[in-house]
């Protein structure tokens, strides 16, 4: 299987190596089977949710742009006759309407470009970075991002850890498997503190990124044996936070 990487990710073939050397691959590929099921079904929700928000966004900078490049300029010259001075906030949209009805062309043109840019800007680390930054602190849509991101990284550490696969090892494929790059970052600090002999509840105790209960249900799964558990609890919980943070943001 790692062979076809393209094909098999970092998480299925640990399982799976895991899975043949402890003679349990039948309820490894089970498991698998589980995530992947819980995976699809937890992005076709969030893709579900953004639709309509991105539909009525999309709309309402279509009709802006329709009614300052056609509608408004129609209608300048009821302003012209009134002989009066105008409002500051009127002559603004006057000169931005003026503007927009005679260079229409070049600013659909510069805007395209700009498109352009910011995505070929996005597709390098530090775009994507600053993309992931940005999100973190825009309200309501921040706390959906946090809760997504938390789904997927205990989850994955549920499995690894409950499969037998070494805590050093579950932590190299979260770091791998986790997309938003802050949440990434924090993972590689947690895995060089681990490394250096401290628990993982500790370490991640010094990230800010991850919420208390984390850290808490964290230490007493490790205290207790059963850290798998606890996490599997944890991602059940963060994907309930991450559909109610949905629904508020729709």
């Amino acid at each position: 299987m790692r062979k076809y990487s393209k094909y098999f990710s970092n998480l299925y073939i640990a399982l799976i190596k895991s899975g043949e050397a402890s003679g349990k691959l039948g309820e490894i590929l089970l498991k698998l089977a589980d995530n992947l099921d819980k995976q699809r079904e937890f992005k076709t929700k969030i893709k579900g949710a953004m639709v309509y928000p991105a539909i009525i966004v999309s709309a309402m900078v279509v009709v802006m742009f329709i009614m300052i490049t056609f509608v408004l300029p129609k209608m300048l010259g009821l302003y012209k006759d009134f002989n009066v001075e105008l409002p500051l906030p009127t002559q603004i949209l006057i000169a931005v309407s003026t503007f927009a009805s005679s260079y229409w062309p070049f600013i659909i043109v510069f805007t395209g470009v700009v498109i352009f840019l910011i995505r070929r800007y996005l597709k390098t680390k530090r775009g994507k970075r600053s993309l992931d930054s940005f999100f973190l602190i825009v309200p309501i849509i921040n706390n959906m991002i946090k809760q997504a991101a938390l789904v997927d990284s205990t989850r994955t550490l549920a499995i690894l850890t409950g499969a037998g696969v070494s805590i050093l090892d579950a932590l190299t494929i979260v770091v791998d498997t986790t997309s938003n790059i802050i949440f990434q970052e924090a993972f590689q600090r947690v895995y060089i503190n681990v490394e250096k002999g401290q628990s993982l509840g500790n370490a991640l105790s010094f990230e800010g990124v991850f919420p208390p209960i984390l850290v808490q249900m964290t230490i007493v799964g490790e205290n207790t044996g059963h850290l798998d558990d606890t996490l599997e609890r944890l991602s059940k919980y963060f994907e309930f936070q991450s559909e109610a943070a949905l629904k508020a943001m729709t």
